[in-house]
């Protein structure tokens, strides 16, 4: 019996020195790392921009290539929408075209005729008026001519309002037809960023409406961590400030980085951003941008979400520790 006890108590005092030797390593893992001066440091994550893949206007989806985790390159088609009532539509509006530039050459015509019957009367008009004045004829027929003149000038204003007309017809006809050319350019969609499918959205053969997302893309080329820093340190932080990131995933790998954002005013940390700091105090967010050739060559292995350190400068001569030295 005492023998059984002896084993229970040497069981728990062994359960008990590993829970505090774990406790141990978590406190030693969220210890403020020593630094030298003029450097400066904080927690988050990596987050890439996103870039939403939407319609501009209501339909069926026929076709949505791209499915999570895919790359697509910018440019590259990705979904189509049912576009054969449009397509109709556009047929007419051209037919329409031709049409308002029949009109507009019938119109244009009439001008013609309207201006050789005007130069004919203002010719016949001269010929009685000479006779008038040598007394051969009486004025009745200098009357006559000059209704007709009258009346073949009134003609040719009405031609050229015909032909005004009939162009800006031709012109509204064109302008629809534009607009439903480039509507139907628009059901085709095209990645507008070479990036990484985070989300798909949708499903071929739903009808959707105007504005639906159909993918969610990862900017793989604009990663950055953001972290907090109390004003005695942020405000020595100055835009295109080198900076590193460590990640807990890439403990060997040092990450070259740059300072893109300081905010302007303070705030509360939020409550996920664990900071040397008491939460009460104000801090100030700053953005880390990681730097693009390295992203390009470790593509792969890039992942939103991952958690790590990021490490400023605050004072332009402060060294890189061993730890924080490029390879």
């Amino acid at each position: 019996m005492k023998s059984t006890l002896s084993i229970r108590s040497k069981i728990f005092i062994s359960l008990g020195l590993v829970a505090v030797l774990g406790i141990g390593y978590v406190v030693w893992r969220m210890r403020a790392p020593e630094l030298p001066q003029g450097l400066a440091f904080g927690n988050g994550r990596l987050e890439a921009t996103e870039v939403d893949v939407a319609i501009k206007f209501g339909g069926r989806l026929a076709s949505l290539t791209p499915h999570e985790g895919d790359k697509v390159t910018q440019g590259q088609t990705v979904a189509t929408l049912d576009a054969e009532d449009i397509a109709a539509q556009l047929r007419g509006a051209q037919a329409q075209v031709r049409q308002a530039q029949e009109a507009a050459h019938a119109a244009q015509a009439g001008v013609r005729k309207a201006e050789s019957d005007v130069s004919l009367a203002r010719i016949t008009l001269q010929r009685p008026q000479e006779l008038v004045q040598k007394g051969f004829i009486s004025g009745d027929k200098l009357d006559r001519d000059r209704n007709t003149q009258q009346g073949a000038a009134a003609g040719l204003s009405a031609a050229r309002t015909q032909v005004a007309e009939a162009e800006a017809a031709t012109q509204a006809a064109i302008a629809r037809g534009e607009s439903l050319s480039a509507t139907v350019n628009d059901t085709t969609l095209k990645a507008p960023i070479t990036g990484r499918v985070l989300y798909r959205l949708a499903e071929p053969g739903e009808v959707l409406a105007a504005g639906s997302k159909l993918l969610t893309l990862l900017d793989m080329t604009d990663v950055s961590m953001t972290i907090f820093l109390p004003a005695a340190e942020a405000g020595k932080v100055a835009i295109g400030s080198p900076a590193r990131i460590l990640l807990d995933a890439l403990p060997d790998q040092v990450l070259s980085a740059t300072v893109s954002f300081v905010a302007p005013r303070a705030q509360f940390t939020p409550k996920e951003v664990e900071t040397r700091s008491e939460r009460e105090k104000l801090m100030f967010r700053v953005k880390v941008k990681v730097d693009a050739a390295w992203l390009a060559q470790h593509e792969q292995i890039t992942k939103g979400g991952m958690p790590g350190m990021a490490y400023v400068q605050t004072d332009a001569q402060a060294k890189w520790p061993e730890n924080l030295q490029l390879r």
